[in-house]
């Protein structure tokens, strides 16, 4: 199924009884395929892995975030029903009410210690998660300075918040620093992915760390890329750093590397009691299922225990690199599991991305608002589930393409 294929079906504006506000939707759908801009979902048929069925065919797949190989591990599946049979399905309430069982305060206090901050709180996901932080903590009064390649669940967060928003160019700490010493907000809170999402490079965390202590501003890192690929026994980005400061507001999620599902803030006390208070996001939704949170403590135990996954997806990483023969199209630098083949064109990405498909590969084709106008790519995934032949097939059908 193309990406055209929405455009193919019956036009829903021809339908009987259509209003004038379905036909302009209906256009601007239109044109969001003219533009070669629609999405599709496809349908998995298999558990989550490097080798996937998908609408009834087999593909090797380098689009999924489960960058340790553990979404079907069977120690994983083994302790979500032992989590089930011990606290049931459904958390049935929010944590503040009576959703907030023993397994979540469990975790809680293994993920603190895994971080080695002094506290955390879960949320359900890393966008809550976001939300939470920036709206708790921040109002009409303070300022939010955003990295321009931030994640889109900080930039809502800070639109969300009423804050003033500053956004400064990728990586320039001298912008970041110049809107700093002329702000005169109440609060101040600089927000960063720490591994790209889309780019794959890691922020300057012992920079960016000094900046907040020199601006008497918080550090909100999200290091949903990085926790458990990162850093000391997967111990993400922050401890990569060696930074240690009250000032920084750590977030990982909990389904990509950890394969399982999730979010979690960490840091200060009197922060994390801030946001159990006043974080909405956190208040007003049900918990998540505590069979999830009791299988996490045995996903965190694979985590501290996978160097060797780790030194294996490092070397996927530079095997890809080595292979590939670009003329047309450009590799991002990365040190991460994310490997951007910048492409440029909606179009030509989108058509990469259905070549690679025909070959059996999935890999997807990124495009605007995701990624900036003119950097349409795919975003390469790859897992220690992949072999060092899975990235040489990759690599070869990228070759014959340019």
């Amino acid at each position: 199924m193309s990406t055209s294929s929405l455009a193919k079906q019956p036009a829903l504006s021809e339908s009987k009884g259509h209003t004038s506000l379905q036909q302009a939707l209906a256009a601007e759908l239109a044109e969001m395929e003219t533009q070669g801009l629609l999405r599709q979902r496809r349908t998995l048929e298999t558990p989550q892995g490097a080798r996937v069925r998908v609408d009834g065919r087999e593909y090797v797949a380098f689009c999924s975030n489960d960058y340790l190989g553990l979404a079907a591990h069977p120690e994983l599946i083994e302790a979500a029903r032992e989590g089930a049979a011990r606290f049931g399905v459904g958390a049935g309430a929010s944590h503040l009410v009576l959703g907030h069982s023993g397994a979540h305060a469990a975790l809680e206090r293994t993920l603190a210690e895994f971080v080695g901050l002094p506290r955390a709180l879960l949320f359900s996901t890393g966008y809550q998660a976001n939300l939470g932080v920036v709206t708790a903590l921040l109002g009409r009064a303070d300022a939010v300075f955003a990295d321009r390649l931030n994640h889109a669940s900080l930039n809502d967060a800070a639109l969300l918040s009423r804050a003033e928003f500053k956004r400064y160019p990728h990586f320039d700490l001298d912008a970041l620093e110049r809107l700093l010493a002329g702000s005169r907000a109440r609060r101040k809170l600089i927000a960063t992915d720490a591994v790209f999402s889309m780019d794959g490079d890691v922020a300057p965390v012992p920079e960016l760390a000094a900046l907040a202590e020199r601006h008497d501003a918080w550090l909100l890192l999200d290091d949903a890329h990085g926790f458990g690929v990162m850093g000391p026994q997967g111990r993400g980005v922050l401890a990569r750093s060696g930074v240690r400061s009250p000032r920084v507001i750590y977030m990982a999620t909990l389904g990509k590397a950890a394969g399982v599902f999730g979010a979690f803030v960490a840091g200060e006390p009197e922060v994390l009691e801030a946001l159990v208070q006043r974080a909405r996001a956190y208040i007003y939704t049900t918990a998540a299922p505590p069979l999830l949170a009791h299988t996490l403590q045995k996903s965190l135990e694979l985590i501290r225990a996978a160097d060797g996954r780790r030194d294996h997806l490092r070397g996927l990483s530079r095997l890809l690199r080595e292979r590939l023969r670009l003329k047309r199209w450009t590799l991002a630098p990365s040190e991460s599991a994310i490997q951007p083949l910048i492409i440029g064109g909606n179009r030509e990405a989108v058509a990469a991305s259905e070549a690679l498909a025909r070959e059996g590969l999935l890999v997807p084709a990124i495009r605007p608002p995701t990624v900036p106008r003119g950097t349409a790519r795919l975003r390469i995934s790859l897992s220690a589930a992949h072999g060092a032949g899975d990235v040489e097939r990759l690599a070869d059908a990228l070759n014959a393409l340019q």
